[in-house]
């Protein structure tokens, strides 16, 4: 029996309820009388298509090969501890040790346990993003993600920055692992070209599994523009329109009586929720791509950024609910979504949370050279003041999981421990100004100028480039917050992941200023990617988001090496421009880029971008100076309005970005 068209079925419920709530025709004076036996009209009931069902759906994304736990500090100054540091003064922060794939595994496994009907879901970009991945190219995501085998996994941009090869191996070693079943791999959009390693038996546009009796059908979606531009697919694989396959896939289902839809994107937080008003039939979005942390004010407390509701409740085309929800970024936490469908499959309720595992053990700064575990008593204090809260769970980390990362650790912590220079302060990461993604930095930090350490990284390539009078980086080849403290060789390639090397090309002013429009167009302007948004060094502009293209940037000025003073750029005057030769071939946007670099009029300097970063460290240290935060006059963004018009330098609350 197939399911009802929704609007059909919404119809006909509110004609049952009408005629539920019909008083006694002999109370209407207008209404004839009808012989005793007539019985009221009634509509026949549709024969139901199934049973009804209470899902549960586990899901992380965007875990980018952050495998081990991570921490954060967590203030205890209420809490009255018995510990203090070696002044006498009583502990007022300790540091949190919290996601992570060992308690990521331990937390699956309960919940999968606790209840009778269970998703288990991952929604893109598995890898890139560590050393894990630079090392050993996959397979240590691969098996750790092995340890929870997802019931499916969408293919993610990231996914293919080494192109369809590396995507092949990668997908080579999740499928060698020790689940009963491989987990499908889902990317409905994506048509591999002829030559393509992943063309024949890697992935599929749905797969349709079984709960409670009831058919489920999982489409996965991958977002087009950005994978094509961003990444590095061949060049004849193609992406297809998000919506558009997504509609296809699910009357695919439908017509073949699985009434129940779930969507695995990796296509946006936003993106989701537009989409899923655009199609008939869709019941549940479990996204990735944004990075996008939902929940209420809890997060808040804890210093991150909650960007929505979690569940976002929405509604389709045809007026039907839909559940939209993503689990933030790098196994920091999971979301549990709790759903459940009448016999129709039409969706009756959705509630659940994102949920946080963390440590049982918390450590403090005795003082400045040694930190201390607290003793139990005020560990469980502190881990009760945490659990008070729904979203906080006190987490055993795996055994299994733990000894298997410690194999790859031991490779690791060569680089790991190889300090290089010290950082003064936190070092905001941010791609708009005002965008909320830095897990260090309130947003009021990145209001106007954005992100402290992009900047940064373009001042070291430039400077580590003796011809170079200017630096350019995308903001997305930037990965991560640098904590104040120690940096070491694994921080450079965790903040630089990617297998870019540093090139250089001559371009005039005009060039210049037209590059910068390019990749503003490309984070504003719709299917783009806000990894695009430019940032530069001995070059800075004002920008208005609120523009269209062309008119975006204005003020541009250079200083050369920032050996000077600023001047307005000359736009017939020939300068060197340092760059990563990923978006030096046109990629992410960068479109004046590519013309100059396919003509072959660049030069590779076979410097890794991560090791051009480690250089000027190394530099810095020498000259004994730590990394720290630019002059403002430095800063490539010097004024910023944003795409809803609100100028963040003469207002104070502007929300938008």
């Amino acid at each position: 029996m197939k399911r009802l068209p929704r609007a059909i079925a919404a119809a006909s419920l509110g004609s049952l309820l009408l005629l539920a709530g019909c008083s006694d025709s002999s109370d209407n004076p207008n209404t004839p009388d009808l012989p005793d036996t007539t019985e009221p009209p009634t509509e026949p009931e549709p024969e139901p298509a199934g049973q009804p069902l209470d899902l549960t759906i586990l899901h992380i994304n965007d875990h980018h090969s952050h495998i081990p736990a991570e921490r954060f500090d967590f203030d205890v100054s209420g809490l009255g501890l018995s510990a203090a540091t070696e002044a006498g003064e009583p502990v007022a922060e300790v540091e949190v040790t919290y996601g992570g794939f060992p308690m990521m595994v331990t937390l699956f496994d309960q919940l999968a346990a606790d209840s009778e009907h269970v998703l288990k879901l991952h929604a893109g970009d598995a890898i890139t993003g560590t050393l894990y991945y630079s090392l050993f190219n996959g397979s240590a995501d691969a098996d750790v993600m092995n340890q929870i085998c997802f019931d499916a996994f969408a293919l993610g941009n990231h996914e293919f920055d080494d192109g369809d090869s590396g995507l092949a191996a990668f997908l080579d070693e999740l499928a060698g692992g020790a689940c009963d079943t491989p987990t499908p791999v889902l990317a409905a959009n994506v048509v591999p070209g002829d030559s393509s390693a992943i063309r024949e038996g890697y992935i599929a546009p749905y797969t349709i599994v079984e709960r409670g009796g009831e058919q489920i059908g999982i489409i996965g979606i991958d977002i087009a523009g950005k994978t094509k531009n961003s990444s590095q697919p061949d060049d004849d694989t193609e992406f297809l329109d998000e919506t558009e396959t997504a509609q296809r896939y699910i009357d695919e289902l439908r017509d073949m009586d699985v009434n129940k839809v779930v969507l695995l994107t990796h296509y946006g937080y936003q993106n989701d929720v537009a989409m899923a008003g655009a199609l008939d039939g869709v019941d549940v979005i479990v996204g990735g791509d944004s990075h996008s942390l939902l929940g209420d004010d809890t997060f808040s407390t804890l210093g991150f950024n909650p960007v929505g509701e979690y569940p976002t409740q929405v509604t389709d085309s045809a007026g039907a609910p839909v559940c939209v929800v993503q689990a933030w970024e790098y196994a920091h936490l999971m979301g549990k979504l709790d759903v459940s469908f009448d016999a129709e499959g039409m969706v009756t309720a959705c509630a659940g949370s994102p949920l946080m595992p963390v440590a049982d053990q918390f450590s403090y700064e005795y003082s400045d050279a040694e930190t201390r575990i607290l003793d139990a008593g005020d560990a469980m204090a502190v881990a009760d003041r945490l659990s008070a809260e729904d979203e906080i769970v006190v987490t055993a980390a795996d055994a299994a999981t733990t000894a298997l990362i410690a194999g790859f650790d031991e490779e690791v912590s060569v680089l790991e421990q190889t300090v290089i220079g010290t950082v003064a302060g936190d070092l905001c990461l941010e791609r708009f100004p005002n965008q909320g993604r830095s897990t260090l930095c309130d947003v009021s930090a990145t209001y106007n100028r954005g992100s402290d350490i992009s900047n940064i990284v373009a001042k070291a390539f430039m400077t580590v480039t003796p011809t170079a009078d200017i630096g350019i980086q995308n903001g997305g080849g930037v990965r991560v917050d640098v904590a104040a403290g120690d940096f070491t060789i694994a921080d450079a390639f965790t903040l630089l992941p990617f297998s870019n090397t540093l090139v250089t090309l001559e371009m005039t002013g005009q060039e210049i200023i037209d590059v910068l429009e390019d990749a503003l167009a490309n984070a504003l302007d719709e299917g783009g990617s806000s990894g695009s948004y430019p940032y530069a060094s001995g070059l800075r502009y004002d920008v208005d988001a609120s523009q269209s293209f062309g008119a975006r940037v204005s003020n541009v000025e250079v200083n050369p090496r920032v050996a000077g003073s600023w001047a307005p750029i000359d736009t017939g005057m020939v300068y060197t421009v340092v760059t990563n030769d990923f978006i030096a071939s046109g990629q992410d946007g960068y479109d004046t880029f590519g013309p100059i670099f396919d003509a072959g009029n660049f030069v590779d300097t076979f410097t890794e971008y991560a090791q051009g970063f480690i250089d000027y460290v190394e530099a810095q240290t020498a000259l004994g100076m730590p990394l720290g935060k630019l002059p403002a006059e430095e800063y490539s963004t010097q004024s910023y309005i944003g795409s809803d018009g609100c100028d963040h330098g003469a207002a104070t609350d502007c929300e938008g970005f």
